[in-house]
């Protein structure tokens, strides 16, 4: 079950710390604002275990375990995080199922049911009987069984209602609707597959989770040859780039991606080593598709698309969102009648990888496909290839990537800029001004909470060498629950899968920094949690000298005064270790 954040920061705010501490043991005596006592988590015999009451923590200065509620019960009864909020929900009597947003509810919903469909499609592809057809329809498209086991490709059979009586035995019936898995028949009970007879190809998210589908028609008549699953809260079309999952490692190291048009297009890119391919899942390259690209770390894009009049023109549709952003981007141009899955299964490989590496910038390729003869072409054909431009220059916003354009445009066709502009202005609304991009309520992690994140995710193994407990530290909501459900056996795909935008943003920005040998993670990570360590004692240090900033002289110090200059040696002792060990 979803729990809202606003949910499990109400548990800490109502927990009694005090009592919950003692109730599982531990004996506590007041020592001024704090309580005292022998710590659960290692033996001793003087006490050096504190509890907060009105902050609600705790910490043990002989071991170094500290935390809130969640934290405490956790450590103590080895429990899941999500396992030890709902029993201190329980035992607030805070109600978490009704507190569920129904979106989040839904998302979850939509989630199951396409996770199961996705297994189901694959399933039917491997029977040896059921989806031969579709087997050998890949394979004769050049793709190798390992590729269609990668990309996790599918096959619906031509049967009414294959999918829709295995999500009835799985209490997913409803969910499949909700999805546009399954449709109500018009006449009488029951539902019946949307897809039928088709490949099916799973749309990802970058982490790697299914969303959504296309489905390309083998049997039968039914429909388009295409088929794509419908908008949900699961799936936006308009935020989605297909393949993103397998080729964001590649984006990222080469910094640039390739943009094509069709699904079995990136997959013959990636079959024949462009690896950094994406393609669209509409017609329509939106702001979102740019901000992920951006949040990929794609500095460039490259247009391989169909070379045909409408891969022509689709270079032309494109460049005014791609150019809006200031993405910088080329177009590789295809022969004549190919697409890129054609011309990498008929030239191989190297001759795909050449065409991208001699892709020439997006501008120039505009100027010279509209106005090849540029300066010394006629008037009708300057106005002509004007008119094709309006659409281009309407969607750029007033500022310096406006003025970079005319000013090229002006250079190939030999006319001011001031006067290209006035000219389409008096074709083309008022041009855009630049949107502010709009902010998140939520705060960002600490970069250094990130990094830590961003380590445990490429590695879980590595929690087992937080040997300072740096989870108990880790203060931004979303970073901790984060790295608690992977503590409790989810995948990392789907713990990212499910953080916010400003989680993954940060995430993002600490797998940069992983770009190291494979024998240096452990040591690296070490150095992490040292750092975050230190942040953290030198916090607790602030607290006591704030507070024993008014401490009469040492005949008069109070019980809670020594108490405090007590762990204040105690976490200089350990602040000294732990720089000796940088």
């Amino acid at each position: 079950m979803l729990i809202p954040e606003h949910k499990i920061d109400e548990i800490r705010e109502r927990v009694d710390m005090v009592a919950l501490v003692q109730r599982h043991g531990v004996e506590l005596k007041k020592s001024g604002r704090s309580y005292k006592g022998l710590c659960p988590f290692h033996q001793e015999k003087s006490p050096s275990f504190y509890v907060w009451a009105d902050t609600r923590r705790f910490k043990c200065f002989g071991c170094q375990a500290g935390g809130d509620a969640i934290s405490f019960v956790q450590r103590l009864l080895g429990k899941p995080f999500l396992d030890t909020v709902r029993d201190l929900a329980k035992e607030l009597g805070i109600d978490l199922e009704g507190a569920v947003d129904p979106a989040m509810r839904e998302k979850q919903q939509l989630k199951d049911a396409t996770d199961f469909a996705a297994q189901h499609f694959q399933q039917r592809l491997w029977d040896p009987a059921i989806g031969h057809h579709a087997r050998e329809y890949l394979r004769s498209r050049g793709l190798t069984d390992e590729l269609m086991r990668a990309f996790g490709l599918g096959w619906a059979p031509i049967a009414w209602t294959d999918l829709a009586d295995r999500l009835r035995e799985q209490g997913l019936l409803t969910f499949g609707e909700k999805a546009g898995l399954v449709s109500p028949r018009s006449k009488g009970d029951g539902f019946y597959d949307m897809f039928r007879g088709r490949v099916m190809i799973p749309i990802r998210s970058p982490e790697g989770r299914t969303i959504a589908f296309g489905g390309r028609l083998l049997e039968g008549d039914d429909g388009p040859k295409y088929l794509n699953s419908k908008e949900s809260r699961l799936y936006n079309k308009s935020e989605v780039l297909y393949a993103t999952d397998q080729a964001r490692d590649e984006i990222r190291k080469k910094k640039s991606a390739v943009l094509c048009e069709g699904y079995f297009d990136a997959i013959g890119l990636h079959q024949a080593g462009v690896k950094h391919a994406v393609a669209l899942c509409s017609t329509a390259l939106t702001p979102g598709h740019m901000a992920l690209l951006q949040r990929l770390e794609a500095k460039e894009l490259v247009l391989l698309l169909d070379g045909d009049e409408a891969g022509r023109k689709a270079v032309e549709r494109l460049a005014g969102p791609i150019l809006a952003a200031g993405q910088s981007s080329r177009v590789a141009m295809l022969p004549e009648g190919e697409d890129p899955d054609t011309f990498a299964r008929k030239a191989g490989a190297e001759a795909v990888q050449q065409l991208v590496a001699k892709a020439r910038p997006l501008t120039e390729h505009l100027f010279h496909s509209m106005l090849p003869g540029g300066p010394g072409a006629s008037f009708e054909e300057k106005m002509s290839a004007l008119d094709r431009l309006k659409a281009v220059t309407a969607q750029l916003p007033v500022g310096l990537v406006r003025s970079a354009f005319f000013g090229a445009m002006s250079k190939h066709f030999g006319i001011p800029a001031s006067e290209l502009e006035a000219a389409l202005k008096s074709r083309n609304p008022q041009p855009v001004r630049a949107a502010p991009k709009p902010q998140s309520n939520e705060p960002r992690p600490d970069p250094m909470e990130a990094l830590y994140a961003a380590f445990v995710i490429k590695d879980r193994r590595l929690l087992s060498k937080d040997e300072h407990r740096c989870f108990d530290e880790l203060k931004h909501l979303g970073v901790r629950t984060l790295v608690a459900k992977l503590q409790s056996g989810s995948s990392p795909e789907d713990v990212q899968f499910e953080a916010s935008e400003v989680v993954k943003a940060a995430l993002q920005q600490g797998r940069d920094q992983l770009r190291f040998d494979e024998s240096l993670l452990e040591t690296n990570f070490e150095k992490v949690c040292r750092k975050i360590k230190l942040g953290a004692i030198k916090e607790q240090l602030d607290r006591i000298a704030k507070e024993t900033a008014h401490t009469p002289g040492a005949s008069e110090l109070t019980d809670e005064a020594r108490n405090l200059l007590q762990q204040r040696g105690q976490l200089l002792d350990l602040q000294r270790r732990l720089l000796s060990q940088k």
